[in-house]
C-alpha cells in the first residue's frame, strides 16, 4: 500500500487548460470478475476531461487542421458522429473558440445530446436506419453541409489520419510503459477505426507479439469481413460509438488478430458487472469490449497479459443501459411471458416503475411529477388501488382562473380534479383488447384484481411487436 506521502508525490501541477488534461489515464487491474487464467487491465479513458477516449482524437484532428492552414480563425468545425467523438469536439473546440455542428444518429443517448447544447453545439438529428449514400445518413449531411458553409471544415473521422495517429503517438505509448513493456493482446472497438490502425501500427512496430482484438457488435459488418474476408450485409445494433455497416478509411482490418461479435445483450449485462463488480461506470462500448476481453481470456490456456479500455463514462447511459426498464423495453431482461397484456408492461406500479400520485397530494405536485417527467396524465392510486386518472386537461381546468384565485387552485387536492371513473383491463386480457383503448386514444390501464399493474401506451405495444419480430 502507498504510504501518503507517496501519493502526494505523484500529484500533477495545476495546468493553464484542460486541453492539458487530454491523455495520461490509469490503468486498472480487474479483481472481482473471472479472467481465465489471464491477467486483464482497463485504461480508463473514461478519465479524459470530456469523459472519453474520443478527447484524444479531437485535440489531434482539430490542431492538425490548424497546423494544415483548413481551418482558420472563426472557421465552422462540422462532424457526423454517433458517439464520443461529438463530446470531445465540442470540449477542444469551446476552449479554441471555433463554432461546431454536429450531425447525430437518433439512437445517441439523451445525456450525449443534453451535454452538447449545454455546451451551445448545434446539433442535428438525422435517421440511423439509412446507410452510406442515402442523403439523411449522417456522413453524407455532415460532409454536404459543410460544403456549404465557407470557412467550414468537415472533421471526417472516418479518413482523417490525424485520428489514428493520436492513438500511436499518446494512447499506445501510455499502455506500453504502464504494461512495463509487456502485453500479449489488446482489444478495440471499431468505430472510425483510430484506435484499432495508431494502437496496431505501433505495437506491430515494438511489439510483434502482441494480439489485436476486435470486439464487434452483433449487426456490424466488420467481425464478419475478418473471418471471412467478405462484406456482408449490415444489420441494426443498440450500442453506441462503435461497429459499422461499412469499412472505414481509417481501419486497417489487417492488423486485426482475432475477432469476437458480442450481442447488445451481453454488452449491456457486462457494463453493469463492471459496475457491480469493479465500481466503474462505464459505457455501451465499454460492455462490448469487456465482453470480448473476457471470452478472450477464459479461452486461454496459458496466461496472458490483456489490456481493454473503459471508452467512457456510464454516466451518458444512465437513462438506457443502466436503466432496468429501458432494458427491460429493449427485450435484455429474462422474463416469465403470459401471452396476454402483462407481457407489454414494462414499467409496474409494485417495481416503482410507474410516475403516479396520490388523491390527498396536491394539484402543484402533480403538475411538477408530469412536469420533470415529461407526461400527460398520471394514474391515481391509493394503497395500491387505482382510484383515478388525472391529465392535464383537469389540472389546467382546476386551476383557470383569475390570478388571485390560481394558487389556491394548485393547492387543491388531486381528487377533487381527477376523473374518477376509470375503465380498466384485465391482466389476462389478450392483445386483441387493446385496440378499441388505443382507437378513443386512450392508455391502457392493466388491474390484477383490485391492484394496479402499470399502463400500455401505442409505443408499448409497437415496442411488443419489434421484439417479437426478431
Amino acid at each position: 500500500m502507498a504510504h501518503s506521502g507517496d501519493l502526494l508525490d505523484d500529484l500533477s501541477k495545476p495546468v493553464g487548460s484542460a486541453l492539458d488534461l487530454i491523455g495520461h489515464t490509469p490503468m486498472l487491474e480487474v479483481k472481482g470478475i473471472d479472467t481465465g487464467v489471464c491477467r486483464l487491465f482497463l485504461k480508463l479513458e473514461n478519465q479524459n476531461p470530456g469523459g472519453s477516449i474520443k478527447d484524444r482524437v479531437a485535440r489531434s484532428m482539430i490542431e492538425a487542421a490548424e497546423a494544415d492552414g483548413s481551418l482558420k480563425p472563426g472557421g465552422v468545425i462540422i462532424e457526423a458522429t454517433a458517439g464520443n467523438t461529438g463530446l470531445g469536439l465540442a470540449q477542444v473546440a469551446t476552449l479554441k473558440g471555433y463554432p461546431l455542428i454536429l450531425i447525430v444518429p437518433d439512437k445517441m443517448a439523451r445525456e450525449k445530446i443534453l451535454n452538447l447544447r449545454a455546451m451551445n453545439v448545434d446539433v442535428r438529428l438525422t435517421r440511423s436506419d439509412v446507410g452510406k449514400g442515402h442523403p439523411e445518413y449522417y456522413q453524407d449531411m455532415a460532409q454536404t453541409l459543410a460544403q456549404s458553409i465557407p470557412g467550414a471544415i468537415y472533421v471526417n473521422q472516418f479518413e482523417n489520419p490525424a485520428n489514428p495517429a493520436a492513438h500511436e503517438t499518446t494512447t499506445a505509448p501510455e499502455i506500453w510503459a504502464q504494461m512495463d513493456h509487456d502485453i500479449d493482446a489488446v482489444v478495440v472497438g471499431v468505430g472510425s477505426g483510430g484506435t484499432l490502425t495508431g494502437l496496431g501500427r505501433f505495437f506491430r512496430r515494438v511489439s510483434p507479439k502482441t494480439v489485436m482484438v476486435l470486439a464487434d457488435p452483433v449487426g456490424s459488418i466488420l467481425y464478419d469481413y475478418v473471418k471471412t474476408g467478405k462484406i456482408g450485409e449490415a444489420g441494426s445494433w443498440t450500442i453506441e460509438g462503435i461497429g459499422e455497416d461499412f469499412i472505414p478509411v481509417n481501419a486497417q482490418m489487417d492488423l486485426v488478430g482475432e475477432a469476437y461479435a458480442i450481442p447488445d445483450r451481453e454488452s449491456v449485462e457486462t457494463a453493469r458487472l463492471l459496475l457491480r463488480k469493479e465500481a466503474i461506470l462505464g459505457g455501451s462500448s465499454t460492455g462490448t469490449l469487456l465482453a470480448a476481453a473476457l471470452r478472450y481470456c477464459r479461452e486461454q490456456t496459458t496466461p496472458k497479459r490483456v489490456v481493454t479500455f473503459v471508452c467512457d463514462s456510464g454516466n451518458k447511459y444512465l437513462t438506457k443501459v443502466f436503466n432496468d426498464f429501458w432494458v427491460a423495453a429493449q427485450g435484455f431482461s429474462p422474463r416469465d411471458l403470459h401471452g396476454d397484456v402483462r407481457d407489454l408492461i414494462t414499467k409496474r406500479y409494485a417495481e416503482g416503475g410507474v410516475v403516479s400520485i396520490g388523491p390527498d397530494d396536491t394539484l402543484l405536485t402533480a403538475y411538477n411529477r408530469m412536469r420533470s417527467s415529461d407526461i400527460s396524465q398520471l394514474p391515481v392510486v391509493d394503497h395500491g388501488r387505482l382510484v383515478g386518472i388525472l391529465d392535464e386537461s383537469d389540472v389546467l381546468a382546476a386551476v383557470e382562473g383569475r390570478d388571485a384565485q390560481r394558487a389556491r387552485g394548485f393547492a387543491q387536492p388531486v381528487k377533487s380534479a381527477m376523473t374518477g371513473a376509470v375503465r380498466t383491463l384485465s391482466a389476462d386480457s389478450p392483445l386483441e383488447d387493446l385496440a378499441p383503448i388505443f382507437e378513443r386514444n386512450e392508455v391502457a390501464v392493466v388491474v390484477d384484481g383490485e391492484e394496479f399493474m402499470g399502463l400500455i401506451t401505442r409505443v408499448d405495444l409497437i415496442n411488443h411487436l419489434r421484439l417479437t419480430a426478431r
